[in-house]
């Protein structure tokens, strides 16, 4: 029984001997030293920094060894150790532990004999006899101006691609360029294939791909393997939780799994790439086979590829040319010698301005970069009638009102806007108007066709019909003899001011009721040739200017509505009585100065029907010896001009009422009321024979103020 303890006994010493060296921490050696190379890996090491195992061991020197690079390592431990040993000349970055039976301690993880490892990023150690050699990956010198070093490479590399460092001859042979002549006075001879040059492009191109694509590679493989690392890390920390032979089996489970995910995994990376790659070769061939039958197609066998893609037409605002300008939504080129219309792109605009340029033509679409414009002025150019497209007004849709004085048209132009509602051709060479002319322009309000060559014989009769909504023409200063025929019905102002007229019939003005005010000043008009039904009926006219004609007394059969009445410089010599009896509500406004009136041309009556009515009278510049009768009947006369005539004396009755009788004298209170009556506020008498020494107190007892007396100068006799 005792023999039989003994070797049990004995047994049991064995085995924990066996133990503490194979087993220190109860777990196989392989997967020790893994668990410590990975902790470790995690806490950099310092030269003058020790863990507790090593400030307990005393340590050693360290041994000189050389740099060796890692990638001369061929698997032979033998051989890296022989080479390590035999090295002298720098120490080592790590301390060196004393080992057991061939063992190391390297920061407190054991290696066995001849075991290599990497404590850090790009340093490997190698294991010798108990003592730890350690040393930094060696990298070649590089030649290129600028280096880089990539995420997970010990070495730096060239920014440039592989072929920078191909000598100049081989890139010459890669690329298809002709070598350069040794001879110096011999012209360089272009003699290159260009097919040779696109193989050397493509194979460029090809191996800048598969640079990027080993780099790429590199990237995932490292960041895939620091992903199992973090991941058999918190494994290996539930690892050491469990119990021995539960650690055991679950690592090695563990270490199984992670291999066929990996490989797994660069498997499925691999088809990926190779899928990518085939990809683009497909395409590649795919550009090359089109190019290639494009050459074929075009006969073009020296063909070179285009380098930089093919611009697209430029879409870019061309600027304003100089002298313009934009202020709020109005371009204005005004005097900016211009002698095309800008292109302009901007939808915003609504107003251009081009006067007093050299512009000639109006060509097809010049306005199409600006289709929401409501105003142009293009007056003070020279542009013709030939010159402007049949399409040049056609997309402006908004346009209202279009100026072209001052130009050298010889016709309206077309294609005119329905939406037109101001037309301006001034100062033209317009000879003719016909049908046709105004077609379209229903919503034209304003029609000037002043100084141009017009006449009722260029002039057709239905040229104005489609002008349905027209209110305001004015057409002096042309050719005409007569009333133009056919006026809208619509029109309310009519100018046919310096033509030579001699004439107004009955008919002129039949269809035009709704007119208000009709200019014919400088013409030539007698009151005889106007017939007393041409106007008389008129119920909407207002005003009539016959200023400068041949007329020597106030017509007759004026208007029953009239309200303005001018008849400047003429040769007047006489107001006919009850002359304007006949209107209602009355006279206004009368104006006869520059004219041949005189005591006998104005009678007592002569201004019947207009007393209650007159605010203003004009006989200034006539032949007047005496204030004329019919004055102080006038109890609405605001304004009275009777300057420049030969006026000597004011008689007290003609001006202001007054009772000279001894009963009417007592009656203050009634005199104070018939002055008071009265409206008279401005009255001119200067330039006349009067002396006034001898004017009546009472001359001017109705003029509310007697400053508004004009007295000064008066004439020498």
């Amino acid at each position: 029984m005792q023999k039989a303890v003994l070797v049990y006994y004995l047994l049991l010493v064995y085995l924990f001997v066996a133990l503490a060296q194979n087993k220190p921490n109860g777990m196989p050696g392989r997967a020790r030293r893994r668990i410590i190379y990975r902790r470790l890996r995690k806490i950099p090491l310092r030269n003058h920094s020790l863990n507790k195992q090593s400030q307990i061991r005393p340590p050693i020197s360290s041994v000189p060894l050389m740099s060796i690079p890692l990638t001369n390592i061929d698997g032979d431990i033998t051989g890296v150790f022989n080479s390590l040993t035999q090295l002298d000349g720098q120490e080592s970055n790590y301390n060196i532990l004393p080992g057991k039976e061939g063992r190391c301690f390297a920061n407190g993880m054991i290696m066995f004999d001849k075991a290599v490892w990497s404590p850090k990023h790009c340093v490997t150690c190698l294991c010798s006899k108990g003592e730890v050699y350690c040393d930094e990956t060696s990298c070649n010198p590089l030649t290129c101006p600028k280096s880089t070093k990539p995420e997970g490479e010990c070495c730096p590399v060239c920014l440039e691609s592989e072929l920078s460092t191909i000598s100049q001859g081989d890139t010459a042979e890669v690329s298809g360029d002709s070598p350069v002549p040794t001879n110096p006075s011999e012209p360089v001879m272009q003699t290159q294939d260009p097919m040779q040059k696109k193989e050397g492009t493509l194979e460029k191109n090809i191996h800048i791909k598969n640079k990027r694509k080993m780099k790429k590679r590199r990237i995932k493989s490292h960041k895939l393997r620091r992903k199992h690392e973090h991941i058999n890390d918190q494994r290996e920390e539930e690892v050491e939780t469990r119990s021995e032979e539960e650690k055991r089996r679950v690592y090695e489970e563990e270490e199984l799994r992670l291999e066929k995910e990996i490989k797994k995994q660069e498997q499925e990376q691999e088809k990926e790439e190779e899928q990518e790659q085939e990809q683009e070769e497909n395409e590649q061939e795919k550009e090359e086979s089109e190019e290639e039958e494009e050459d074929i197609l075009r006969g073009d066998v020296f063909r070179m590829p285009p380098l930089f893609p093919i611009p697209e037409p430029s879409t870019e605002i061309p600027p304003l040319p100089t002298g313009c300008s934009v202020l709020e939504n109005t371009v204005s080129c005004i005097n900016a010698k211009l002698t095309h219309i800008p292109v302009i792109r901007d939808e915003e605009l609504t107003s251009i301005e081009l006067d007093g340029n050299d512009i000639t033509e109006i060509p097809d679409g010049a306005f199409n970069g600006i289709p929401n414009l409501e105003r142009i002025d293009l007056r003070k150019n020279k542009i013709t009638s030939s010159g402007i497209g049949p399409q040049a007004f056609k997309n402006l849709k908004n346009l209202q009102r279009l100026y072209m004085d001052g130009n050298t048209l010889v016709s309206i132009p077309h294609g005119l806007p329905p939406s037109l509602e101001e037309l301006k051709i001034n100062e033209n060479e317009i000879h003719v108007i016909n049908e046709e002319s105004f077609q379209g322009l229903k919503k034209l309000l304003i029609l000037e066709l002043e100084s141009n060559k017009l006449s009722e014989s260029n002039v057709s009769p239905f040229a104005f019909q489609p002008l349905k909504s027209l209110s305001y023409l004015r057409l002096g200063r042309n050719q005409f003899r007569t009333i133009p025929q056919g006026l809208p019905h619509s029109i309310e102002e009519l100018y046919l001011d310096n033509n030579q007229i001699e004439e107004i019939s009955e008919i002129c003005f039949n269809h035009t009721k709704n007119l208000n005010i009709i200019v014919l000043r400088h013409n030539k008009l007698e009151e005889s040739r106007i017939a007393p039904l041409a106007w008389i009926n008129h119920e909407n006219l207002e005003s009539i200017d016959l200023s400068y004609n041949k007329l020597y007394q106030v017509p007759s059969y004026l208007p029953k509505s009239l309200v303005h009445l001018v008849l400047v410089g003429n040769q007047i010599d006489r107001i006919p009585g009850f002359v304007f009896g006949h209107m209602k509500p009355g006279l206004e406004y009368l104006y006869l100065s520059f004219n041949k009136l005189d005591d006998n041309g104005i009678d007592l009556v002569s201004f019947y029907g207009a007393y209650h009515s007159l605010r203003e009278m004009f006989l200034d510049h006539n032949q007047l010896k005496s204030v004329p009768l019919g004055i102080a009947e006038l109890k609405t006369l605001n304004f009275l001009r009777l300057n420049n005539n030969k006026i000597r004396a004011v008689h007290p009755e003609r001006i202001c009422r007054s009772r000279l009788n001894n009963e009417e004298e007592n009656d203050d209170s009634d005199e104070e009321e018939d002055y008071e009556d009265s409206q008279l506020e401005h009255l001119h008498l200067e330039h006349n024979f009067i002396n006034t020494r001898n004017l009546s107190p009472y001359a001017f007892s109705c003029v509310r103020s007697y400053s508004s007396v004009i007295l000064k100068p008066q004439n020498v006799k």
